[in-house]
């Protein structure tokens, strides 16, 4: 069993605690891949385009999602199934069908049993789904695009959804019936912060994000954060839009996490908006495959769940199209105070690690809330844990240090 991230050291029947400190963040290693979480791509019947079927490539995780407690991991998958995972044990324990919906955007509700999903064909419903017996709880219909953002309140019942009919929806578990509007004018992603109090909507092709107090979204937002980076002017002029495919509020408040599809996440303050860091060294699911022309202008393509905090807000992982998980220490971000200058330099952070051992894509990474572990998906999926074999040097250390008190 990985040991707690977040549990209380001083008890003593409390389960083992690890605190996530750098050396470990560069210690996590792939424990267990699962090679069949996704259905092989079938060869291509005769009559059909060979080279198109080549270009699109073998089917991919595209979101996974933990329950409350970090005991569960479900991802939903191209194949149209969900798979659901043991994140103590290590072992797939189910899988459940939707061929005729197609799956999309899980996320756990605050039961381990139940689920809400967008849909990729038939329509564009989200669904409430029953893990224990396979049924569905509930259907939320209003949408008329495909749904490409979904959000579980972390306090309540509530949930959130953004689509690409440029709308975002406000829904209780307990009614079918939207319970909040609104109409935006580009296509919308949405995320609420750690209190649920407050929710972000990002706007695309303006490059604005909107702050909303969620006792009062149908009033103007009380901030809007305009997301600016000068360095883009440094590789091409005009610079290359940004396209944001995720956001994320740090557990602690303070930092918001903007995932684009490009070759840059960028993290925020939360209260004022202040450019605090642009995040590099990977390279951006704008495309499916590494050897796939960038286009002119910037598109979601594979992106949306590959970047998130660590539940302790002190680190941010990444996925990359190469295949590697990219590890950032934001602990020491710059305190900027005053006016918003857009024209400043951001500070440009490397990552501290960056892992091997995920087999192609790694289009979802994330941290487990309670547990040390770390999940990466993508055509396979994969179960991170800290090394425990240890440096040979921090090993030779400790050995002198016990004989010296010895």
């Amino acid at each position: 069993m990985a040991p707690t991230a977040n549990a209380n050291a001083g008890d003593a029947s409390a389960p083992s605690t690890l605190a996530l400190t750098p050396a470990l963040m560069s210690k996590l290693k792939p424990a267990k891949i699962f090679q069949s979480a996704v259905e092989p791509t079938p060869p291509p019947t005769p009559g059909t385009n060979a080279s198109r079927k080549q270009d699109i490539g073998p089917k991919h995780i595209t979101g996974i999602s933990f329950d409350d407690r970090g005991d569960q991991v479900i991802t939903a998958a191209e194949d149209e199934t969900f798979r659901l995972y043991s994140c103590k044990s290590g072992k797939h324990l189910k899988t459940l069908y939707s061929k005729k919906y197609g799956v999309d955007l899980p996320r756990f509700t605050h039961k381990n049993t139940t689920i809400i999903h967008a849909s990729t064909k038939e329509d564009d419903t989200i669904r409430y789904h029953s893990l224990h017996d396979n049924k569905y709880l509930q259907y939320f219909k209003g949408h008329k695009d495909k749904v490409i953002s979904l959000e579980m309140s972390p306090v309540d019942d509530g949930f959130m959804s953004g689509s690409m009919d440029r709308t975002v929806r406000l829904w209780d578990l307990r009614t079918p019936y939207c319970r909040g509007l609104l109409n935006l004018p580009s296509t919308p992603v949405v995320a609420y912060d750690a209190s649920g109090l407050v929710f972000a909507v990002a706007v695309n092709h303006y490059s604005r994000i909107l702050l909303y107090d969620q006792a009062n979204f149908d009033k103007a937002p009380f901030l809007v954060i305009t997301l600016d980076d000068p360095t883009l002017a440094l590789i091409s002029y005009p610079p290359r839009p940004i396209y944001m495919t995720s956001l994320h509020f740090s557990s602690n408040g303070k930092f918001l996490l903007v995932g684009c599809s490009g070759d840059a996440h960028y993290v925020l303050d939360a209260f004022e908006g202040h450019l605090l860091a642009k995040l590099e060294g990977h390279v951006g699911l704008e495309r499916r495959r590494l050897n796939t022309p960038i286009g002119i202008e910037p598109v979601r393509g594979s992106s949306g769940e590959e970047v998130s905090f660590t539940p302790d807000s002190k680190f941010v992982v990444g996925g990359s199209l190469d295949g590697k998980i990219h590890v950032w220490d934001i602990q020491d971000l710059p305190v900027i105070q005053g006016p918003i200058d857009h024209k400043k330099t951001p500070l440009r952070l490397k990552p501290l690690a960056s892992l091997e051992g995920h087999p192609g894509p790694s289009r979802c990474v994330k941290f487990n809330p309670r547990l040390a572990m770390m999940v990466s998906a993508g055509a396979e999926l994969a179960f991170w844990l800290p090394d425990s074999s240890g440096d040979p040097d921090e090993v030779a250390k400790e050995l002198l240090k016990r004989k010296s008190t010895a």
